[in-house]
């Protein structure tokens, strides 16, 4: 399993991800709609998301594997999210997962983001959300998660 993983979600409060699909010319690997319930006894929810995840071929992959992936989506599209974002619609972001399982495994240390997929986030005017989640034993708990 990778220590990494990379998406991009598009939110929204007004536009479902029908609309949002129609805007951008492409579809969405996962998506949720203004109003659905994450539960039958969850309150509606008040926003869209729209998500496209990026996928490598081999399973580990870094942020710098990733890159040509989001960077491969084209320009036209980029530029498609960034009218979207300028348009307030919608919040365009670049996620990024890391996940540290061994603190001695220097492939799960460290972010590095080429200028490449900068001027594409430019391009898309993408904010950047990095998460990050350090797993280790501390004590006698097992498997404790530190944001």
């Amino acid at each position: 399993m990778s220590a990494f993983r990379m998406y991009l979600r598009v939110v929204s409060q007004s536009l479902q991800p029908e609309e949002i699909s129609k805007r951008l010319g492409a579809e969405p690997d996962e998506s949720t709609s203004i109003g659905s319930r994450k539960r039958p006894q969850s309150p509606p929810r008040s926003h869209a998301t729209w998500i496209r995840r990026v996928g490598a071929a081999e399973g580990c992959a870094r942020p710098e594997d990733l890159e040509s992936v989001v960077v491969g989506w084209g320009l036209d599209f980029a530029g498609s999210l960034g009218r979207l974002a300028e348009s307030e619609e919608a919040v365009v972001s670049l996620e990024i997962v890391q996940e540290i399982r061994d603190l001695d495994d220097p492939q799960q240390k460290g972010i590095f983001l080429g200028a490449d997929l900068l001027a594409w986030m430019g391009t898309a005017r993408a904010s950047l959300d990095i998460d990050q989640y350090i797993y280790h034993e501390c004590g006698n708990e097992s498997g404790s998660a530190v944001p």
